[in-house]
């Protein structure tokens, strides 16, 4: 279990596989750099970014899923790290930021469909809406993706959310990290942070 986290009351975390580009959206949103690596699971405990004069964190818990060169037995405990965090922290946590890459999360997803398996993608963004964590899936590399609007409405469908996206911006945010193409994403984090009573955080977003 992670125990760094900082005493703050309002947090918004990230979530998801191992090499989406989570800690490069970490450094977009914060401008501060982490630790990024080309091999998955180079961050294996959360990287907390703490502003001192707001009660206010946002934190980048480790990928899971398949990792090159990883133990099956770590990786299970990594991702029963994420959820003992997110279900332990559950009530100050404004916003689940789910990180997916746009060009191979419906491969991905459909890959690991069957009737014993539910897709880790699939099962994290149901489990921040069962412990009430608004969810907002974050769509990376959209740069490189060509049949855009089928393939944002294919990842709906895979969530159970009815098509088009274009219904779900609050939830669906189509980006990329690298090129620091972020507005989707702020837009559908503010507006969660705009119900939770916070628009005093639109600074950060």
């Amino acid at each position: 279990m992670f125990e760094t986290r900082p005493d703050r009351d309002a947090e918004v975390v990230l979530v998801g596989r191992s090499n989406v580009g989570k800690s490069t959206l970490m450094r977009e949103v914060t401008g501060h750099t982490f630790d990024t690596g080309q091999r998955p699971g180079v961050t294996r405990s959360p990287n907390h970014y703490d502003w001192a004069s707001s009660d206010f964190v946002i934190t980048d818990l480790p990928g899971f899923g398949f990792m090159d060169g990883v133990p099956d037995d770590v990786r299970e405990q990594i991702k029963a790290d994420v959820v003992q965090y997110v279900e332990a922290n559950a009530e100050k946590i404004l916003v689940g930021i789910l990180v997916v890459d746009g060009k191979s999360v419906i491969d991905i997803i459909d890959r690991h469909s069957g009737p014993d398996e539910i897709p880790h993608d699939v099962e994290l963004f149901h489990f921040l809406r069962e412990v009430g964590v608004e969810p907002v899936v974050a769509v990376n590399k959209m740069d490189k993706v060509d049949d855009r609007d089928e393939r944002l409405n294919e990842l709906c469908d895979r969530l159970g959310l009815y098509p088009p996206w274009q219904q779900w911006q609050e939830t669906i945010a189509p980006i990329s990290a690298k090129r620091g193409s972020l507005g989707p994403l702020n837009e559908a984090v503010r507006h969660h942070l705009h119900e939770a009573g916070r628009d005093d955080l639109y600074q950060f977003f």
